[in-house]
């Protein structure tokens, strides 16, 4: 059973990091990464993991979670560093377990900054890579191995990764693995594990199944809760407008303009949707990458490697962007879509405003989504306004149409709306003939097709034999049309009778 012990919140400005009993290379790398005072997380967790206590710690995202487990599990490990090459002397004695490849790739770098200075070694396995390289590295001997539950099963599998001596288990972003399925992998990768061990577990938030989780693997757990559970960061100012799906981009793009965004990171509900939005975006002029599942782990982080270093201006990504993102000055982030999981939605906008900077969550709302938005309310204890949006129509339009002839009623025909077109398209003005009047334009080829329709008692049209044909507004002059037999048109052509080639007869 999971012990009732819960720290509570501290103060906004924690403990300096040389007030712990860290090893000196640690602090060094600490202070070289340019942080001195604790957050409220790592204040509160870090004391009880150097215990060696099982934790369970909840902040919201960007507060300081991976270091507040990272720094005590590396100074316990301090002991078993060494300079020995045998892969023997370099098990893996610590493992953590990640959701998505970018968590994953994000905690191996905060890892080797801590442990710079250290001979420790650490790496990272994730999917959608060759397995080769991480093979070969494996065997080399790793004391910190950072994985995604999938791949590290592959290499479970292949004898590759011997987890027989952890002594130490971090489940981070433990709810986002439950909610994406991975549950009986973490169940199996468990099993693998010896029975004593330090397990933490962190998490932006605390469901049902988590709490379950964790009494099922950790033993008498510290809670550790530096805010309320499902709580928004104050310092990130929540918008909600109201818009119709056709003028969500232009929303967008009148937003960064007005707010003076030089960055931003837009969420959408599905890969196709989030590939096409990034190819609109960069029609509009914008510098867009798009980051999302069916995307190799190469182009991944190529795109987000170019998002952190300003070269692009936004990223359009699906939710595997929602956790494990570190942009520091992350100015905007966009619910393009508003997210079909409400915790998503903390997550996502957890992105910006990190590390006590503010920034801006904008969420376009749309008539579809009253249910989705009902449960983040619910989610965020919190009544949500939802404003409307007077878009500026920065759309080009075209230029009016000069008024038509006093003898002409009516819109242009069709063809001549087109020629229009052409001629303005060229630069050329228009010309009086298209815009004539019916009296001045030429009769029609066939006078037939310029008579109303007269239907007849056996339902065509007959020519009476002498009858003149003419067409409206035709020569007085002209000679009559001769009659045709039968009911074609005096202005086609009879087929003329020939001799059969074969025996004779009529054609």
């Amino acid at each position: 059973m999971m012990e009732a012990t819960t720290l509570m919140e501290a103060p906004a400005v924690g403990p300096r990091f040389d007030t712990l009993p860290l090893d000196p290379k640690l602090l060094r790398a600490v202070a070289e990464s340019g942080y001195a005072s604790m957050t409220p997380i790592q204040a509160k967790a870090i004391p009880i993991v150097l215990a060696g206590r099982d934790v369970m710690g909840a902040a919201q995202t960007g507060t300081g979670k991976t270091a507040a487990f990272t720094l005590p599990l590396l100074q316990r490990m301090m002991q078993h560093e060494n300079t020995s090459m045998s892969p023997a002397r370099h098990p893996v004695r610590a493992l953590v377990l990640a959701p998505t490849r970018e968590l994953a790739d994000q905690v191996a770098a905060n890892v080797k900054k801590y442990a710079k200075h250290s001979l420790l070694r650490s790496m990272v396995v994730f999917g959608g890579v060759d397995m080769k390289p991480q093979t070969e590295e494996l065997r080399k001997g790793v004391e910190v191995l950072i994985a995604t539950p999938g791949r590290l099963l592959d290499h479970i599998e292949s004898k590759v990764a011997v987890l027989n001596q952890v002594e130490y288990v971090v489940l981070d972003e433990a709810d986002r693995m439950l909610d994406i399925g991975f549950l009986p992998d973490l169940q199996r990768i468990l099993s693998y594990l010896p029975k004593e061990r330090q397990t933490l577990l962190f998490s932006a938030t605390f469901s049902p199944e988590i709490r379950r989780l964790a009494a099922s693997y950790l033993q008498d757990p510290v809670t550790v809760e530096v805010a309320r559970p499902n709580a928004t960061a104050t310092n990130v100012e929540q918008r909600f407008y109201s818009v119709t799906d056709d003028d969500k981009r232009a929303v967008v793009r009148q937003l960064l303009r007005q707010r003076a965004l030089t960055q931003a990171l837009v969420f959408v509900n599905s890969k196709l949707g989030a590939a096409r939005l990034a190819r609109s975006f960069e029609r509009d002029g914008l510098k867009t990458q798009a980051l999302h599942g069916d995307k190799s782990q190469d182009e991944r982080l190529k795109a987000l490697a170019a998002f952190k270093a300003g070269e692009v201006e936004l990223l359009v990504a699906t939710d595997v962007a929602a956790r494990g993102l570190d942009i520091a000055d992350l100015p905007g982030v966009f619910n393009f879509d508003v997210p079909f999981n409400s915790e998503d939605y903390i997550h996502r906008i957890g992105r910006t405003g990190r590390a006590g900077a503010s920034g801006l969550a904008v969420t376009l709302v749309t008539r579809d989504d009253t249910r989705m938005i009902s449960e983040i309310e619910r989610l965020i204890k919190k009544k949500i306004e939802i404003e409307p949006i007077e878009l500026e129509d920065d759309r080009p339009r075209r230029p009016r149409r000069r008024p038509f002839d006093d003898e002409r009623e009516g819109p242009p025909l069709e063809s001549e709306a087109r020629g229009e077109a052409r001629t303005e398209a060229r630069g050329e003005g228009r010309s009086e003939a298209r815009f004539a009047s019916p009296a001045r334009r030429a009769p029609a080829a066939d006078p037939f097709f310029e008579r109303p329709y007269e239907p007849s008692g056996s339902g065509t049209a007959v020519w009476e034999k002498g009858a003149a044909v003419k067409a409206e507004g035709a020569d007085p002059g002209a000679a009559p049309v001769a009659p045709v037999r039968g009911t074609l048109s005096p202005n086609i052509r009879q087929k003329k009778k020939v001799a059969s080639l074969l025996g004779g007869g009529r054609g």
